[in-house]
């Protein structure tokens, strides 16, 4: 077969995997999440299951699993609920800081109220409610699929590991070996990476926020370490509301301008400096494939995309990186090694 209908066999096979990823979304996503879950999860199952039986040690493994999922969860929710709180308390202050903006707009010509009255009418917030229950209904059912699919997986583990091992092609069965294998410790890697850069930024944003007087500074650094784990949008929700609350706090646009530099240079020098030299040359990515995978996937699932992108990423490199046919691929798009200075 010639290099050019290869390339387009490969091309149209794509195309295909995409549309069906994207069509039944509802299906793959919940099993991207649990693939990755069971990655990071297996060796404290399989560390558990060599002294108690296998059901009793599958138990604390999903407990423990549920439990941290919904501590990350509460902590969330109990910094934005904290932080709420003081905006309702300080929406006269807002509607104030509205009305002047308005009247500013107005003067040079711009009717947001005409834009208010016409987009943002009754029929507009039932739809919008609608849209956030459904969401939220869908939320919840897609985490009890992932949920069953973890349990049944943890389970099958090392019967698929059995089954793979008499597979007749064996360049087969060492590229699923040897490629799930390094994309587990992989995902684990990732996965502390990302936890200790989320400490690092929760730290700094706190700091930050409390030099600056800006209220709720603990609450700020909690949402900040939380939402790091949510590659793009999560730093950047970080960065916004602190910045809306500054808007009531300090008297001068400079001095609200100030803090929204300043966050955003905060997770740019977290995420783009310090993290990369940390992960080091086993996670290196390109940072434009980075950035492409976190809006590819997002537009394909979502928020949830947005999370499992990069590793998604991690693990189709790592796959292509087990055998000689598609080792250029993972050469071609993996980043260059933070620790060696690359060449003129």
């Amino acid at each position: 077969m010639s290099f050019g209908l290869k390339t387009t066999t490969g091309i149209i096979a794509a195309v295909l995997v995409t549309a069906a990823l994207a069509q039944a979304s509802k299906v793959f996503a919940p099993l991207a999440a649990a693939l990755f879950t069971i990655a990071i999860v297996w060796p404290i199952q399989k560390q558990l299951q060599s002294w108690m039986p296998k059901l009793a040690a599958l138990a604390i493994t999903i407990i423990a699993t549920v439990a941290i999922c919904l501590g990350f969860a509460s902590l969330a929710a109990w910094g934005f609920g904290r932080v709420g709180q003081s905006l309702v308390a300080d929406l006269a202050r807002y509607q104030a800081l509205y009305a002047a903006t308005v009247d500013w707009l107005d003067g040079h010509g711009v009717s947001v109220a005409g834009l208010w009255a016409e987009h943002f009418n009754v029929s507009w917030l039932l739809r919008a409610t609608q849209y956030v229950t459904g969401r939220v209904n869908t939320t919840l059912s897609f985490w009890v699929i992932a949920l069953v699919y973890v349990m049944l997986g943890l389970l099958e583990v090392e019967n698929i590991r059995r089954n793979i091992e008499r597979l007749d092609n064996r360049t087969a069965a060492r590229v699923l070996l040897d490629g799930s294998a390094a994309t587990a410790a992989k995902f684990r890697h990732y996965l502390l990476v990302r936890t200790q850069m989320s400490a690092v930024t929760g730290l700094l944003v706190g700091s930050f926020a409390w030099i600056t007087g800006l209220p709720f500074a603990f609450e700020w650094g909690v949402i900040a370490f939380v939402l790091n784990y949510i590659p793009f949008i999560g730093p950047f929700v970080a960065t916004l509301f602190p910045t809306l609350l500054a808007m009531t706090q300090f008297e001068s646009w400079p001095a609200v301008l100030g803090v929204f530099i300043c966050l955003n240079i905060i997770q740019f020098a977290v995420g783009s400096y310090i993290e990369p030299r940390v992960a080091g040359s086993l996670l290196s990515i390109s940072p434009v494939v980075v950035l492409f995978a976190i809006f590819f996937w997002t537009f394909l699932w979502g928020l949830f995309g947005t999370f499992i992108g990069v590793p998604i990423t991690l693990a189709i490199l790592t796959f292509c990186a087990q055998h000689p046919s598609s080792r250029w691929i993972a050469d071609l798009l993996g980043g260059p090694d933070p620790e060696k200075p690359g060449k003129l």
